[in-house]
């Protein structure tokens, strides 16, 4: 039951990442504001959730996971009331910033499994948990398009601010406080420096595009994150109460873990943004289907569910051959889908929605297995009270690798257009392009995960 509901935090997390995209097209105008200030809502939850994830981790560690965790919710349901009751931009852009805080839910949730749950459930639990990211995405885009198109965009915050609320009772109620806390003092300043190197960077990657990778805006956010990293490293391995233990994290089992995290990020993040402009594409675009909102989101909804299933599959494979194995075949399955999605892009047939539901799923049975392995090969090699540092670094991770992936993709995808009907879409090359990088870095993600030294857990022989 504790693990059931804290896959259920992992969901309405999860959802808070999705449901303003529906939004998005008429932010502007709701928010009366200009496009290029609207897209920070989507921004400001990136910047925040890969701020505060480390730093949530480090807290949990220190005083206790369930209380860190319950924080985080509240942050989500207080983000969802500001921006419910907003009609300007800059009170929604601190609603959105608060529910980002929520986002290191996750892996806290992870954390705090291994701290409760028995040995022989532990694979299967923090897979659950792990894939509850896919589950909330699936179910974000209808979810919100259906609030926002029959009641009101306002209602779509005021329902999500409930559901973190009930989230929160129950997590109360239901999910046992972790006995293991370390205590001692927090590292503010380290959690300054880290703040300042991760938004210099995530800002540079994810405005690139936007404000030319040549700007000055973008080179000076460059600089300042190399300058800012270097002294933050310098700093924190003079700390004894470190933020972050750049040692262990610099480790080779956990630095390709997170290499290959950083990789599976960006895959997973560029198979969101192609397939749904395919899909809603007019059918005279390259390789559009012309479907409306909803309809699109349907049919990419499958690939989390196919993603929860695997999780399963993933803590199966973990125990016989070890979570490393399991992160590198989960790589390997997601090239296979892009494969697939290749296949599509430079046939001599017409794309359609059913082959990109396949594709969306061999891709969503890949995550499964891939991410429901990166928090346990991580478990494998830190110590029990380093858990909910190390994971909210490899989560960070990931939130890198999605920030690549906005960047590249956006840029492959904006340099090959074609006009039809009055509007611009991306060419058939631009994708193909998009596809190959990203099987190439499927590739990265599978070598970074064999190259993971055997554990020193032994896995089991037989499924038990």
């Amino acid at each position: 039951m504790a693990v059931a509901v804290l896959c259920a935090a992992g969901i309405v997390v999860a959802l808070m990442q999705t449901i303003i995209v529906p939004l998005i097209p008429d932010l502007p105008r709701l928010l009366q504001s200009s496009p290029t200030n609207a897209s920070w809502a989507l921004t400001i939850t990136l910047l925040t959730g890969a701020v505060v994830t480390p730093i949530s981790g480090r807290l949990g560690d220190m005083i206790g996971k369930r209380r860190v965790l319950l924080a985080s919710l509240g942050a989500v349901a207080a983000g969802s009331v500001v921006c419910a009751v907003s009609s300007t931009l800059i009170p929604f852009l601190i609603g959105r910033g608060l529910q980002g805080m929520g986002i290191g839910t996750i892996a806290l949730g992870i954390s705090l499994i291994r701290d409760i749950v028995p040995a022989n459930q532990l694979g299967s639990s923090i897979g659950a948990m792990s894939a509850s990211l896919g589950v909330g995405g699936a179910l974000g885009l209808p979810f919100a398009a259906v609030i926002a198109q029959h009641i009101s965009w306002h209602a779509l915050f005021w329902v999500s601010a409930a559901i973190a609320v009930a989230v929160m009772l129950v997590v109360t109620l239901v999910v046992p406080a972790s006995s293991i806390a370390t205590g001692g003092r927090f590292d503010a300043l380290g959690a300054v420096g880290l703040s300042v190197f991760l938004t210099c960077v995530l800002l540079a990657l994810s405005k690139g595009h936007e404000w030319g990778w040549t700007s000055l805006w973008t080179l000076a956010l460059f600089a300042g994150f190399i300058v800012s990293a270097a002294l933050w490293v310098w700093y924190e391995r003079r700390r004894s109460n470190a933020l972050i233990d750049i040692a262990t994290n610099l480790k080779r089992p956990i630095l390709l873990t997170n290499i290959a995290t950083v990789a599976a990020g960006f895959v997973f993040y560029a198979m969101q943004m192609m397939p749904i402009q395919l899909l809603m594409a007019p059918e005279s675009a390259p390789s559009g289907i012309g479907l409306p909102m909803v309809q699109a989101a349907l049919v990419l909804m499958p690939g989390g569910l196919v993603m929860f299933a695997f999780s399963y599959v993933s803590a199966w494979m973990s125990r016989r051959f070890g979570a490393r194995i399991s992160l590198g075949v989960g790589a390997l399955l997601i090239g296979v889908g892009y494969v697939a999605f290749l296949v599509m892009l430079v046939g001599p047939w017409a794309s359609t929605w059913i082959w990109l539901l396949i594709v969306n799923a061999v891709v969503g049975a890949g995550l499964g297995i891939a991410y429901s392995a990166m928090p346990s090969l991580i478990m494998e090699w830190v110590p029990i009270t380093q858990t909910g540092e190390a994971n909210g670094i490899n989560a960070t991770m990931r939130s890198i690798g999605t920030s690549f992936a906005t960047a590249v993709v956006s840029m492959i995808l904006a340099s090959s257009i074609t006009g039809v009907d009055g509007q611009v879409f991306p060419t058939v090359d631009a994708y193909v392009w998009a596809t190959i990088i990203s099987l190439v870095t499927c590739v990265l993600a599978a070598l970074a995960a064999f190259a993971v030294p055997k554990s020193r857990l032994k896995p089991d022989p037989v499924d038990c």
